[in-house]
């Protein structure tokens, strides 16, 4: 029977799957079925590039097991369905830590390399495949190579923000980065427009390791940009590394459709946005609040409802202190349409390490909408031609509605790229983006 249980993260769209394949054992070669296959790690991706519509997904959190770490280098080998949560419950008492993280925890190693992900920390570390040493990648014709920036290297760099086309990754090697405390020095900072923060970036890009800008994006005319510039840096003071399990907050239903409206996210702007008195606050707390505040409430997805919710994450050219990100936040200002999430960070100029990597020089910002049909589509594709006119682009992993030839404006070494796709591996996104270009 087709299964259609599992879907992504903004629990659209809804799609049947010939085969849901459990992997255990990183050995054996890749099942023989008809159609095609693609690795499905934790599911986190918000659109169709973890879904397989008609074909058959394969589970890698069976691919579990640790092979080695060394603490004194903090250098660790273990299967692609590890998870960062588990990387971080065994690593950070021994005194290592992630080199990027994304705002999820819960993503397989194998999820992370595929899609690439990037962080707080981009304009100082770039994306997670620079901390990649080598992997090995199993072929459905049975090869198997193992890639480094001197092994394989093409395929290497194919494969990393190649979306899981390439093959199945079974393996990595990490470069973790140390640390002497679980706790972040953070300071939170009011910007009442886009120039503050823009001002506030450039400042902290030599002092502060960790970036980042809650945005009201219902925010118009001179308060466009307005909210509140977070930055951070580990404690240099040593403390108790040991792991301390935090309670979540269970979301058991799908929350009614209206609960995410104009009003709701206007209240909680004003909240969040007066949360501390004054325009500065320093603070030190637990790594775990700092970089993955959501993962404190299960399931959180459901807040938006049985209809599900988009993600639209862009990076721009930064031009002085507006340029394209002042006309992407004006045009949500406008349409009124509330964005419950708004997160806006610099890029910095690492280069990527992937040929469809998604961080490049520029701002980029990520927002959540509530799926409210066309109404919410025409917004995006509204966006998308901002996007497009200032030689910016989506980020693949959170997109569920882009078309092909956006895509492919979006992706200039996408020739070079398609000729590593491994020929038994597909998935809804890339049907997608080639049959509507």
């Amino acid at each position: 029977m087709p299964d259609s249980s599992i879907h992504s993260w903004g629990l659209l769209p809804t799609v049947s799957h010939t085969h849901v394949i459990p992997l255990r054992d990183r050995r054996q070669t890749l099942p023989s079925i008809e159609g095609s296959m693609l690795p499905h790690g934790l599911g986190r991706s918000y659109g169709d590039s973890c879904l397989n519509e008609d074909g058959a997904l394969l589970l890698t959190r069976g691919l579990d097991h640790w092979i080695d770490f060394d603490p004194e280098t903090g250098l660790l080998q273990c299967e692609a369905g590890i998870s960062l949560a588990e990387i971080l419950e065994l690593a950070s008492p021994k005194g290592w830590f992630l080199p990027v993280t994304p705002g999820t925890r819960f993503v397989t190693v194998g999820g992370a390399i595929a899609n690439d992900v990037h962080g707080k920390n981009h304009h100082r570390t770039g994306s997670f495949g620079r901390w990649v040493r080598d992997f090995e990648l199993l072929r459905s014709d049975g090869s198997r190579r193992n890639c480094s920036r001197t092994e394989n290297a093409t395929w290497f760099r194919a494969s990393i923000g190649g979306l899981g086309l390439t093959g199945l990754i079974t393996r990595a090697t990490l470069q973790l980065r140390p640390i002497v405390s679980p706790l972040i020095d953070v300071e939170q900072i009011r910007a009442r427009n886009l120039s503050e923060f823009f001002a506030l970036a450039d400042e902290s890009d030599s002092t502060h390791e960790y970036t980042v800008s809650w945005v009201d994006c219902l925010a118009t005319g001179d308060a466009v940009g307005s909210g509140i510039f977070i930055r951070g840096n580990h404690s240099e003071t040593p403390s108790d590394l040991t792991w301390k399990p935090r309670p979540t907050l269970p979301i058991p239903i799908h929350a009614p459709g209206w609960l995410l409206n104009k009003a709701s996210v206007q209240a909680f702007n004003f909240l969040y946005g007066h949360k501390f008195s004054g325009d500065y606050h320093a603070s030190q707390e637990h790594f775990l609040p700092f970089f993955y505040p959501l993962d404190s409430v299960n399931d959180w997805n459901r807040l938006y409802g049985k209809r599900g919710f988009y993600q639209h994450q862009c990076v721009v050219p930064r031009e002085g202190r507006s340029g394209p990100i002042h006309d992407i936040l004006s045009r949500i200002g406008n349409s009124g349409q509330a964005s419950f999430l708004a997160v806006l960070k610099v890029f910095g100029d690492q280069p990527a390490e992937g040929l469809l990597s998604f961080p490049r020089p520029g701002v980029t910002l990520a927002l959540d909408f509530p799926n409210r049909g066309q109404r919410t589509l025409d917004l995006m594709n509204e966006l998308d031609e901002i996007v497009m006119s200032n030689g910016g682009s989506l980020y693949p992993a959170k997109d569920a509605r882009m078309s092909g030839a956006h895509f492919k404006t979006f992706t200039p070494a996408l020739d070079l790229f398609t000729p590593y796709i491994d020929p038994a591996f597909s998935s809804s996104f890339w049907r997608r983006v080639q049959e509507n270009s």
